[in-house]
């Protein structure tokens, strides 16, 4: 099987994404079921880029927009507890600590965050050599920023490269003392069941792949039997909600032979693939070559998708809404012009759908 490995410690630069005003209200602040509903029965915005229309409805009754033959490619990756409570070392002073990705050599990348009521806020002033003393004698030491571009005196750190001494393997240990990530959108604490998809078997991901938490095994069931095919592959997410017009950054990814083929005999055979969720074009997209064809293929992957860019490997994609000058509207630009992109968002807005991992979703249709 491919290795597909990146340079990891490549500069980000900026992307150019829309901008608009996403009102307080539209901030999903808890998951579905707190209000009533079933995990299915969140808003669904269905765009086709061929029509340049739209229809609004339930996601349970996604079944009406997908046909026989169609792959729905989702990612398995199971979200871990990655926020633990951590104290600076030299002086005692509170922190959180949110674990992002697993780096080779055993390292990670880790964000330092201060408390601020019942979240968190981002920590820019840490150093390197800092070390963050966590639960039960495990110790976090900050060795440099994450991307060379703030290796200077005065740069305003997001995340960085840690070496970790820990009392247990990392995700055990996580899974003992730490809980989930959570912003000040979101002001309960939530048991981590919320934040895993139902079919999720890969521990990895810092938050939730949530453009597949709609899915219910009812609602699986019933798009199987109308002939919908699901193709698994996993990639695992690190922290969101990065600064606006950053790209992502590398992540850990795992496209499974079984994967590639279903895809591509989709494809052969003029039928759509459809991902489920930003991570999984990020995936697909790392190992499909320039003819189209998909393989099978791990390894960290550094790709951007941009407009200019374009997408090989998916026809659709199902996503919720994203902030703005987020670097995943530059992806949605890979799959629908601006125009109608801006068209959707505007609509979102003006009649009430949720933004963020417990709020409603969009599904994108090109051609």
């Amino acid at each position: 099987m491919p290795t597909f490995t990146t340079e990891l410690t490549k500069s980000v630069r900026a992307l150019d994404t829309f901008d608009f005003t996403l009102p307080n209200a539209l901030e999903a602040s808890a998951p579905p079921e707190a209000r009533g509903l079933r995990r299915d029965q969140v808003r669904l915005l269905t765009s086709c880029t061929g029509c340049d229309c739209m229809d609004h409805g339930q996601f349970e009754d996604i079944g009406q927009h997908l046909r026989a033959g169609d792959v729905l490619a989702i990612n398995t990756s199971a979200t871990l507890k990655a926020a633990v409570t951590a104290m600076r070392e030299t002086d005692g002073a509170p922190f959180v600590i949110h674990f992002s990705t697993r780096m080779p050599g055993d390292l990670w990348t880790v964000e330092v965050r201060v408390p601020d009521g019942g979240t968190t806020r981002r920590w820019s002033s840490a150093k390197p050599g800092e070390r963050y003393v966590l639960p039960e004698g495990g110790i976090a030491q900050l060795l440099t920023p994450y991307a060379p571009v703030q290796r200077q005196v005065g740069s305003d750190v997001r995340l960085w490269v840690a070496v970790l001494d820990l009392p247990l393997p990392v995700l055990d240990y996580l899974d003992r003392v730490g809980r989930p990530i959570r912003y000040s959108y979101v002001p309960d604490a939530w048991d981590i069941g919320y934040y895993q998809t139902v079919y999720a078997n890969s521990p990895g991901s810092a938050e939730m792949p949530s453009a597949g938490r709609a899915f219910t095994p009812d609602l699986i069931t019933a798009l199987t039997a109308r002939g919908v095919q699901f193709a698994p592959l996993v990639l695992h997410t690190g922290v969101a909600s990065l600064e606006e017009n950053e790209p992502p950054y590398e992540e850990q990814f795992h496209v499974p032979a079984s994967t590639a083929a279903l895809v591509n005999a989709a494809r052969g055979a003029g039928r759509r693939v459809i991902a489920v969720g930003t991570t999984v074009v990020r995936a697909l997209e790392a190992v499909t070559d320039d003819d189209g064809v998909t393989h099978p293929g791990e390894g960290w992957t550094d790709v951007v998708i941009s407009p200019e860019r374009g997408v090989r490997a998916v026809d659709g994609l199902i996503t919720g809404f994203h902030e703005p000058r987020a670097s995943h509207l530059a992806m949605l630009e890979a799959l629908a012009p601006r125009a109608h992109l801006m068209r959707v968002y505007h609509e979102a807005i003006a009649t009430g759908y949720l933004w963020h991992e417990f709020g409603d979703l969009h599904l994108l249709i090109r051609g």
